[in-house]
C-alpha cells in the first residue's frame, strides 16, 4: 500500500508543492507580504487623507453656516434700519407737510383779513364821498343866504362861552 502511495501521481503533486514552498514559499511571500503591506499602507494613508478632508470639509462647512448666520442677521439690521429710516423719513414728510399747510393757511388768513380791511377801507371812502356828496345837496338846498348869516352869527356868539370852557379846563 505504501507503493501504490508512493507510485500515485497526487503524491509526487503534494510533494512538490510542500518543497515548492518550503524552497520558495520565503522568497515568494516576502514580496507577495511586501505588495500587501504597501497596498495596506497605502488604504490607510488615502483613509487618513480622506477623514482629514472630511475634518476639513465639515470645518469648512460649519464657517459658511457661520457666515451665512452672520450675513443674514447683517441682513435683518439693515433692513430694520432701513424701516425705521423711512419711518423717520415719513414723520419728517409728514411734519413738513403739516407746517406748510400752517403756513399756506396762515398766507390765506393774512389774505383775507387784508382783502376784508381793503374792502371796509374802500367802503369807508365810498360812504365818506356819497356822505359829502349828500351834505353838499342838503346844504346847497335848505342853506340860503339869510339862513348862512344866521348859523355865522350864532357861531360868534358862542365863541367866548366856548373859550371860557377850555381855558376851564386846562
Amino acid at each position: 500500500m505504501l507503493h501504490a502511495f508512493i507510485t500515485a501521481p497526487r503524491f509526487w503533486y503534494t510533494v512538490a508543492f510542500v518543497l515548492f514552498f518550503v524552497l520558495l514559499g520565503p522568497r515568494l511571500f516576502r514580496p507577495v507580504m511586501a505588495i500587501l503591506d504597501n497596498r495596506a499602507r497605502q488604504i490607510r494613508q488615502d483613509l487618513d487623507e480622506a477623514a482629514r478632508l472630511k475634518r476639513e470639509a465639515e470645518q469648512m462647512l460649519a464657517e459658511a453656516r457661520r457666515e451665512r448666520e452672520a450675513a443674514l442677521v447683517e441682513a435683518r439690521q439693515m433692513i430694520e434700519r432701513s424701516h425705521q429710516e423711512a419711518v423717520r423719513i415719513a414723520e419728517a414728510a409728514r411734519r413738513e407737510a403739516e407746517l406748510s399747510a400752517q403756513r399756506r393757511e396762515r398766507m390765506a388768513h393774512d389774505r383775507i383779513h387784508a382783502a376784508e380791511r381793503a374792502a371796509v377801507t374802500e367802503l369807508r371812502t365810498r360812504a365818506a364821498q356819497l356822505a359829502s356828496e349828500a351834505a353838499r345837496d342838503v346844504v346847497a338846498t335848505l342853506l340860503t343866504a339869510e339862513t348862512d348869516a344866521a348859523l355865522i352869527d350864532r357861531a360868534i356868539a358862542g365863541l367866548p362861552a366856548a373859550f371860557a370852557t377850555r381855558i376851564e379846563a386846562a
